[in-house]
């Protein structure tokens, strides 16, 4: 019996990881992110670089309107002006707080990085993450990955990381 218990757990458990690699898994990428940010009940917090999916965004916009909460940290001046970009319209709605990150000044002190995290954690449960910019191309275009996780540990690591980024924001 006791055998029985442990291979249903590691059995669950390898099911608790999903990684997709686009663009041959895009349908399933996607439509993933999209269910899993659908299904959030309380509160996602998300840092991506650029952000001009509709898709995603509508789904982020009907979660708000349901009353879950969303931090988002967006890259200071990444495509921020882009006629694509969902962070503007996604920024004018209710339960969306929406601030921008520079990167850390160079030594030399003539440039900043950038904050190019593609990261969102949903109601401290799930944890999705890869290469993949929010973006049409990205899921259709790009060889990209995404990692999708109950992992405890990486959701762990992730907030205290989201946390000390979002305390260095600037109000969008």
């Amino acid at each position: 019996m006791r055998i029985i218990t442990i291979l249903l757990i590691l059995f669950s458990l390898s099911f608790a990881d999903s990684i997709y690699f686009m663009p041959y898994q895009a349908k399933d990428a996607i439509g993933n992110l999209i269910k899993e940010i659908k299904n959030a009940k309380n509160e996602v917090k998300i840092s991506i670089y650029s952000f001009t999916n509709r898709e995603i965004g509508k789904a982020i916009r009907d979660s708000a309107k349901k009353g879950v909460k969303y931090k988002i940290i967006f890259d200071y001046k990444s495509n921020i002006d882009d006629d694509y970009s969902q962070i503007g319209y996604l920024a004018k709605l209710k339960n969306i707080e929406v601030c921008t990150l520079q990167g850390r000044r160079a030594k030399n002190d003539k440039y900043n990085g950038i904050m190019h995290n593609k990261l969102a954690i949903i109601d401290n449960q799930t944890i999705i993450l890869g290469s993949a910019n929010w973006s049409k191309g990205a899921f259709e275009l790009n060889y990209e990955t995404l990692l999708i996780s109950n992992n405890k540990d990486y959701i762990d690591s992730a907030n205290n990381y989201f946390n000390k980024m979002f305390s260095e924001c600037k109000a969008f």
